[in-house]
């Protein structure tokens, strides 16, 4: 009788147990019947759907020799969840789908440009190429350039000082610069400057600036050195074809140039070598120092203003345009620095020449014989934009022959 009464208490107890589990442990010990409806449901609701680990399924799929040419979707049989291959693909330049057109966003859906080397750089994506070129030359090649003219002018002034004799203080008898070509001068030159000043302090201003005012400081200036840098721009692009046009005849190379260039110029001796309007130095620093590299850098730089319509749409054509005005202002900056040191300190009556338009003749005869005997000669007029200075260029001054 004993076993029996044990017998049936288990029974009794084994159908109770889970209807105790599903009513929480109601105290009464009878199974809720909301609870014992919504269980067959709840159980059918999750069927098929299970929990799984990447690292479990499947660990030798990597032996398959297709392993690495897998879809996104092959993969997913054999590794759930891992999406290599799509990463893959857009890491390589992959684009995908979207909406907007492409004449507005011609890159939408390209998160990753794709594998480009640019010169200087590895084989990567063009967005790390273009950091590799600007970070590991452009940017230390350049300012090594910019620092490497500096010293040299000031190396130059130590050992030369102030070329030539005549100071440029007698009658101002032959007129070098019309109004308007100084006037189109010193508008290039005040553009320029505030270019060159704004590009270095954009450009390498996190080296020497930075550490001196501060981080919030040199980013406000150079968020505005960023807007003049910008607006400068075109007034600099302008400015700069009128004087190319204007000076462009006088700038041609000749046969005495020659000789200038095997004497240098007279910087071994003490004597002026006879040239021209401008000598070839002068040349050299027209076409090389603003005409190349001058064009190369303006049109670059309405490209990355923005002004140049169906171009500079792309991330890579702003790179490739970011690469070229760099380079072309670093050597166009570099060659100007010459170019200002020669007209200010570095020629005695040179930077008065341009500033009045006016030299006298001892002036006209020491640097540019060759330029003075057409004047004399009557080949060139003293006096070419009908101002007449005073006191009024003496025939005889004129007439003179050296």
């Amino acid at each position: 009788m004993l076993q029996k009464l044990l017998l049936s208490i288990a029974l009794v107890w084994a159908g109770l147990a889970p209807t105790w589990a599903q009513d929480g442990g109601a105290a009464a010990g009878v199974a809720s019947p909301v609870a014992s409806a919504a269980a067959p449901a709840a159980a059918g609701s999750l069927a098929g759907v299970q929990s799984a680990n990447i690292f479990q399924i499947a660990p030798d799929a990597a032996a398959d020799p297709d392993y690495a040419q897998q879809t996104n979707g092959e993969r997913a049989k054999v590794q759930p969840g891992n999406n290599a291959p799509m990463w893959r693909s857009v890491g390589g330049g992959m684009t995908g789908y979207s909406s907007l057109p492409k004449s507005e966003a011609p890159e939408a859906g390209n998160l990753i440009q794709p594998m480009v080397q640019y010169p200087g750089s590895r084989l990567t994506s063009a967005g790390e190429a273009w950091r590799q070129v600007r970070n590991n030359w452009l940017i230390p090649y350049g300012g090594s350039l910019l620092l490497i003219a500096v010293v040299a002018l000031i190396l130059l002034y130590v050992a030369k000082g102030k070329m030539g004799q005549a100071d440029n203080n007698g009658a101002p008898v032959i007129e070098r610069f019309t109004p308007f070509e100084r006037a189109a001068h010193w508008v290039n030159a005040g553009a320029f400057v505030a270019l060159a000043l704004s590009g270095i302090v954009m450009a390498f201003g996190k080296f020497f600036l930075q550490p001196v005012i501060g981080l919030h400081l040199f980013g406000w200036l150079a968020y505005l050195l960023k807007n003049v840098h910008n607006f400068a721009g075109p007034l600099f692009a302008v400015s700069l074809v009128i004087v190319l046009i204007t000076f462009m005849k006088d700038n041609i190379a000749n046969l005495s140039d020659l000789l200038w260039l095997k004497n240098a110029g007279g910087m071994l001796g003490k004597e002026q070598v006879p040239s021209h309007r401008f000598n070839p130095a002068e040349k050299g620093m027209y076409w090389w120092g603003m005409f190349f590299p001058g064009l190369i850098a303006v049109a670059s730089g309405l490209v990355l203003d923005k002004l140049i319509p169906g171009f500079g749409d792309t991330r890579g054509q702003m790179q490739i345009v970011h690469m070229a005005h760099l380079t072309a202002t670093a050597i166009m900056m570099a060659m100007l620095f010459g170019h200002i040191y020669m007209g200010t300190v570095g020629v005695r009556g040179a930077y008065k020449a341009m500033k009045t338009g006016w030299v006298d003749e001892e002036w006209a005869v020491e640097h540019h014989k060759l330029w003075y005997d057409d004047i004399a000669a009557g080949k060139i007029p003293a006096q070419r934009s009908g101002q007449a200075q005073e006191p009024a260029p003496p025939q005889a001054a004129v007439g003179h022959s050296a």
